[in-house]
């Protein structure tokens, strides 16, 4: 058989849009055969929308709203109505106490809303409040955050540049270099040590700023709590302990 010969069927679909009398919001495109029928057709619109196909009336417009017909005969093909593409199916519910009337599909507020007791809530084992809760004890507010900055700046307050101090952990001995804010390492206040002996990291330059000058290896930069501050000379490393 040559090719000439061949033909491909038809295309007699068409596109609807489909509209609905209790649903302001919904609108949907449909693409249906021309051989289905009103009743067929009825059964697709009823799973879009959930109206009945008993209660179920369609209307057929024009793609400028213009009434055309009513599709009032389910053993019709949608084909006998002449319907283009554009063409828009206008679903009517007439069944007053079907789930699309009185906007219960639309407006929330027309929902009744559950609603338990404080005391009936806080006894539940899990719930909102209690996770919140939770959350926030792992995770403080700034105004939480704030008390651990006072009480660092309480201990920065009797530390003082020159003096001398001991460092835990490991009672390392050394001289306060630096005391303060030092945003690049972290919120709150931080102490700069210069150690007797090279037991630091660096030269009192951290991320490229340069906070104090000591001897490569002798400095460190620690939270307040870990410094204490007195009478610690520095260590004589010939000093033999005392035998017992």
């Amino acid at each position: 058989m040559s090719s000439s010969n061949l033909q491909l069927p038809a295309d007699d679909s068409v596109l609807l849009l489909v509209t609905h009398s209790n649903l302001a919001t919904f609108s949907s495109d449909i693409r249906v055969s021309k051989q289905t029928s009103v009743e067929a057709l009825k059964e697709k619109l009823w799973r879009k929308t959930g109206t009945s196909v008993a209660s179920m009336r369609l209307k057929l417009l024009d793609d400028a709203g213009a009434m055309i017909t009513d599709l009032d005969h389910d053993d019709a093909t949608l084909a006998s109505y002449s319907p283009y593409n554009g063409y828009r199916l206008h679903i009517i519910d007439l069944d007053p106490s079907s789930l699309t009337s009185g906007g219960w599909l639309e407006d929330t507020s027309l929902v009744e809303k559950y609603k338990i007791s404080d005391e009936a809530y806080n006894k539940l084992d899990t719930n909102f409040r209690k996770f919140k809760e939770k959350m926030v004890s792992k995770n403080p507010t700034p105004d939480d955050k704030e008390q651990p900055d006072k009480d660092m700046e309480e201990l920065c307050a009797n530390i003082k540049v020159g003096e001398r101090c001991e460092v835990e952990p490991g009672a390392k001995r050394g001289a306060i270099k630096f005391v303060g804010r030092a945003e690049a390492l972290g919120r709150g206040f931080w102490v700069g040590v210069q150690y007797d002996e090279p037991l630091g990291k660096h030269d009192g330059m951290v991320k490229g700023i340069r906070f104090f000058k000591c001897p490569q290896g002798h400095g460190a930069i620690v939270r307040p709590e870990k410094v204490k501050v007195g009478d610690y000379p520095e260590r004589d490393p010939f000093e033999e302990e005392e035998e017992i």
